[in-house]
């Protein structure tokens, strides 16, 4: 067998493994790299492999880290299928839609100042009828159920509790020489007692080759309820001000989250009557979609639907998803306090550049990052309290308070980590850390071995082969 590491090695983004086995070509996920956006763009643009030769994609869950450059690899041929949870596909449908759509508009933008310089025009990666075919070549399958996927390769999909539709991807392997082995390859692993999912299960038959995630591998995450009197604490505080609360929230998994936080505050009178938005039509989609998967969610949530009479957890009365642009622009106009929550989550794109535009310079208004901002993007900037920053290019006095909740995270922090490895009977005899920043994978990498007598542990680089 052998195992290449062709993205989320030394990073948390761009997760795509290689495994060959038997002569077949397995990738699990194929997520876009995301940082500095010129090395993105080289980076999602060459690829690693030819796509033709592959059998078939294994697809963890829907984030853009590790779904987005499906749509590129179908467009060079591949042509087998992406296999998943039913919930993962759904998401994708519409996740990769926005994705093209946004490289569409991105590319646009450039070919314009390119045209007058006379320079040649770039295209982007892929394009919505790329979606359209790669979508085809979804199979869904539920989570616990066994199946073969190629000769001598059966596959099981088991809850990583991460967002809708995430899955551990359980690979058992009856190699051609007779030996039998199981891989497993985490995905990214969530957190127990959070509301919505379902927590992460647990691996207790073990594994004899271990891919695993390492985002807060130094890490440590408050209680969730504290990071829920946090949020009521910074409502009220900016509501006292006069100002309006801006939430940046990935669209996927933590929208819903603050929506249903912010749904039990005001059932509880926690928080003011006032005005909370959702401004992102990837966030209204991806909400329906939460809505037509009842399966994944948690026991809190199931009881607040069934025993509160709340058919709806992700609405109430002073909710409002926008649809338009012209809505989206009214917010601009907003004099009393207010909540805004809109993607991106980094603060890269998206309409809530459009709201920190407005409100970044006033200190009345706070900035609330709930969620890991990665180097060199906006969110990191004003994370790391810099005095200006430029949105749209132009530079503004950051003035607004800038607060962070890393208890709404959907990753498991260093002890969440720990513990789900911690269940393994079986200890794995190949381990190898990935989706982590240097600092967390070794941090990890050290608990692992000293905690839980793991042995041969490896921090693969980038394109790195290992013959098991």
């Amino acid at each position: 067998m052998k195992i290449t590491f062709h993205g989320a090695a030394g990073t948390v983004t761009g997760s795509q493994h290689l495994i060959e086995v038997n002569g077949r070509r397995i990738l699990l996920d194929c997520g876009l790299f995301q940082g500095k956006r010129k090395e993105a763009f080289e980076l999602n643009r060459q690829g690693f492999c030819n796509p033709e030769t592959l059998d078939c994609l294994i697809l963890s869950h829907a984030h853009i880290d590790h779904s987005g450059n499906i749509p590129c690899l179908v467009k060079n041929g591949f042509t087998g299928d992406i296999i998943c949870t039913q919930a993962t596909r759904d998401l994708c449908a519409v996740m990769l839609m926005d994705s093209a759509h946004i490289q569409e508009q991105d590319v646009q933008f450039v070919n314009k100042k390119r045209a007058r310089n006379n320079q040649k025009l770039f295209e982007p990666l892929y394009d919505k009828e790329d979606v359209v075919r790669a979508m085809a070549q979804f199979v869904g399958i539920s989570p616990k159920r066994r199946r073969e996927i190629l000769p001598g390769i059966h596959l099981t999909l088991t809850e990583a509790g991460h967002m809708l539709g995430s899955a551990n991807v359980v690979l058992d392997i009856q190699e051609e020489g007779g030996e039998q082995r199981r891989l497993i390859f985490s995905g990214d692993i969530g957190r127990p007692g959070i509301p919505i999912i379902r927590d992460p299960a647990p691996m207790t038959e073990g594994a004899d080759i271990l891919i695993m995630e390492s985002t807060y591998g130094n890490r440590s995450h408050p209680p969730y309820p504290d990071s829920e009197k946090e949020l009521e604490r910074l409502v009220n505080e900016t509501y006292q001000r006069g100002g309006c609360l801006l939430i940046p929230a990935f669209a996927v998994g933590r929208t819903q989250q603050l929506v249903y936080a912010l749904h039990k505050l005001y059932l509880e009178r926690d928080i003011p009557d006032l005005p909370i938005y959702v401004d992102s039509p990837l966030a209204t989609r991806v909400t329906d979609i939460f809505r037509l998967h009842p399966e994944a969610y948690d026991r809190e949530i199931r009881d607040f639907i069934l025993k509160g009479n709340h058919d709806n957890p992700f609405g109430f009365d002073t909710l409002r998803y926008t649809q338009s642009v012209g809505d989206s622009k009214q917010l601009n106009f907003l004099r009393e306090p207010a909540i805004i929550i809109s993607a991106s989550g980094m603060m890269e794109g998206g309409r809530i550049l459009h709201h920190l535009r407005n409100r970044i310079s006033d200190p009345k208004n706070t900035i609330l990052i709930t969620g890991w901002q990665a180097p060199n993007t906006l969110g990191r900037k004003i994370v790391e309290g810099q005095e200006k920053v430029k949105v749209f290019g132009d530079e503004f006095p950051l003035k607004a308070r800038v607060e962070v909740i890393t208890g709404f995270s959907g990753h498991a922090d260093r002890e969440g980590l720990l513990a789900w490895a911690g269940t393994m009977e079986k200890k794995p005899q190949h381990t190898f850390l990935v989706h982590g920043e240097a600092e967390s994978t070794a941090a990890l990498a050290a608990a692992l071995e000293e905690e839980l007598q793991f042995s041969n542990i490896k921090i693969p680089e980038l394109h790195q082969e290992f013959e098991i």
